[in-house]
């Protein structure tokens, strides 16, 4: 108990510093329906931020994002806008399949499953085509405001570097750990901020330890 009293508060002044150290952007458009946040999610699996949005806006523009039009839309259309994205092919065949399920079994919308509690909603999220626990926690953070946080590469790896979960924690004990750790109300910060700081600081490679902000407070940091 005592060991897990000290990590929660080195992960608060963690989260103090980062606040501190970036500006915390609005990733959540509260004009973006789900199925859109859907979408946009698949898309990003392995692909840099700046490849998803072009390669979504290429979607947008040649079709409507919404279940009906996306599960009648030719295979190949899809694929042809999503090459900038990488993996497009599979991607074009998930959305394409993911449409067709929301249309025919959800009655077009994802907002039956909002209704339901978190762990019902994840468990459903789980069970439409190509969608796996980054996704859904995504989906449900983004557009659902529900209490979960999402783990991508970034979040992994950071996390794991500060001593913050255990260093081989699958995706499960990392999200659990770090919710463990964190007020509900600060999951949306700490997923966001843990991402750009692995973008700028604490980089796969070559990690910037001596400029990093939070580098006292880091086992991993090289000195």
């Amino acid at each position: 108990m005592a060991t897990y009293n000290m990590t929660k508060t080195r992960a608060n002044k963690i989260l103090e510093l980062l606040r501190k150290k970036y500006e915390l952007p609005d990733w959540r458009s509260r004009t973006r329906d789900p199925f859109e946040t859907l979408v946009v999610t698949v898309i990003s699996q392995n692909t840099s931020g700046r490849n998803t949005a072009r390669a979504f806006e290429n979607l947008s523009k040649r079709f409507e994002i919404n279940p009906e039009a996306l599960s009648k839309a030719n295979l190949d259309e899809i694929e042809g806008t999503l090459k900038v994205a990488g993996l497009y092919r599979n991607k074009a065949k998930v959305i394409k399949r993911l449409a067709k399920t929301v249309q025919e079994d959800l009655d077009g919308s994802l907002n039956s499953i909002f209704g339901t509690s978190l762990e019902d909603a994840r468990e459903k999220l789980l069970g439409l085509p190509g969608v796996g626990p980054k996704t859904a926690d995504v989906v449900l953070l983004f557009s659902a405001n529900k209490p979960t946080l999402p783990v991508d590469t970034h979040v992994n790896r950071v996390s794991k570097r500060l001593g913050l979960v255990d260093a081989n924690a699958d995706y499960e004990k990392v999200r659990k750990g770090l919710q463990m750790l964190f007020d509900p109300r600060d999951y949306y910060a700490v997923h966001v901020l843990l991402i750009l700081h692995g973008r700028k600081y604490c980089r796969a490679r070559n990690p910037l330890c001596d400029w990093c902000p939070v580098n006292q407070l880091c086992p991993s940091r090289v000195d």
